[in-house]
């Protein structure tokens, strides 16, 4: 116990931003030309010879920021794969982050500055103060980064999670069970399964709740709780599978956040096969195309008006938690709808694919 501990606080901290967030990139690009803009606008005295003034600089202002932001992120995923980013101090990784847009600015200065097209923009920085340019920028966006995931990773967030997981896992927990007692004597061989799957489901439960899976391995612990699910309930529950639209190797090296799609399905079922008698279908497609993972979860609506209600309530109170993760793990690339079409609640997952794991 102790040792687990020792390992966990002696984990290195990884502290460079991830470049390939679309969202790392926006904050990049709007927090240099919004200080630049204002600086030009002050100098200027002027809001009209201000917004002149930063047109001249941005040719500068985008060169630097666009090929730091490039660099930095095939240094990074380099880094990465290579198993190195996992051992590398904290303090390296922030000096990266510090030489990058210092060297390419400076150099950026230093080759494009006899060129008219580029020092007629008013581009008369020397490589000099290009280069503490770059640095100042880097060091005050690096640290903005790793404040930010420390904000938005605090003991409240992991509170809330925990305070869910509590919620739902001793009544998965009791029901399963029960319906586990009740094969003992008639399936034991079923029984065994189905008690193999419940330990593998809370193995996986106990994992740090931004650890990330392979997107196959994610779909096989859902189809392990389905048929837990399926011993309670029996034949209400009707579940068919879409994966026609992703091939077998996306779905190996697709990453997905640990049990994001298996809430999903517990949320289906709770609200849309338990409150009804009779045979319910919940349809699960995945699909990949344009850089990114969609998950749709489709389960029937009730056709009761106060049961219907309910369902959707209840629907849309237990996804808030899933996208408050999302934002913590993927920022503004990832997205979760809900809508009813046809009598069926639609949730949309929507995550960047990324191959491969840290």
């Amino acid at each position: 116990m102790a040792d687990a501990q020792t390992q966990k606080k002696s984990k290195i901290e990884i502290v460079m931003p991830d470049y390939s967030n679309t969202g790392v990139a926006f904050r990049v690009l709007l927090a240099v030309n919004g200080t630049v803009f204002s600086v030009c606008v002050i100098q200027a005295r002027g809001m009209a010879a201000g917004v002149l003034n930063f047109i001249d600089a941005a040719v500068l202002v985008e060169l630097a920021c666009l090929s730091s932001i490039f660099v930095l992120f095939f240094i990074r995923r380099a880094l990465q794969y290579s198993g190195v980013l996992s051992v590398m101090s904290a303090w390296a990784q922030r000096f990266i982050c510090v030489l990058v847009p210092a060297t390419l600015t400076g150099l950026i200065v230093r080759y494009l500055q006899p060129y008219d097209w580029f020092s007629a923009g008013g581009n008369l920085l020397t490589a000099r103060e290009g280069v503490a340019m770059g640095a100042l920028f880097g060091i005050v966006l690096q640290h903005y980064f790793e404040l930010r995931a420390r904000a938005f990773s605090p003991a409240l967030a992991e509170a809330r999670l925990q305070a869910l997981q509590a919620r739902i896992h001793p009544h998965f927990l009791f029901n399963s069970l029960n319906a586990v007692l009740s094969l003992i004597r008639k399936e034991p061989r079923k029984a065994e399964t189905a008690l193999e799957d419940l330990a593998e489901l809370f193995r996986v439960s106990m994992r740090d709740a931004r650890e990330m899976t392979r997107l196959n391995e994610e779909i096989r612990l859902c189809k392990q709780y389905l048929s837990l699910e399926e011993i309670r309930l029996g034949e209400r529950l009707q579940v068919q599978w879409d994966m026609e639209d992703i091939t077998d190797e996306e779905l190996y090296t697709a990453q997905i956040a640990t049990l994001m799609l298996q809430p999903l399905l517990e949320n289906a079922i709770n609200y849309g096969v338990e409150p009804v008698q009779h045979p319910a279908l919940v349809e699960v497609k995945v699909s990949c195309s344009l850089g990114s993972v969609e998950i749709l979860v489709k389960n029937p609506v009730p056709p009761t008006a106060n049961t219907a209600m309910q369902v959707l309530g209840g629907n849309r109170m237990a996804l808030g938690n899933i996208r408050e993760r999302l934002m913590l793990l993927y920022d503004v690339e990832a997205e979760l709808s809900s809508e009813t079409i046809d009598g069926k609640f639609v949730v949309r997952l929507r995550f960047p694919y990324r191959w491969g794991l840290e």
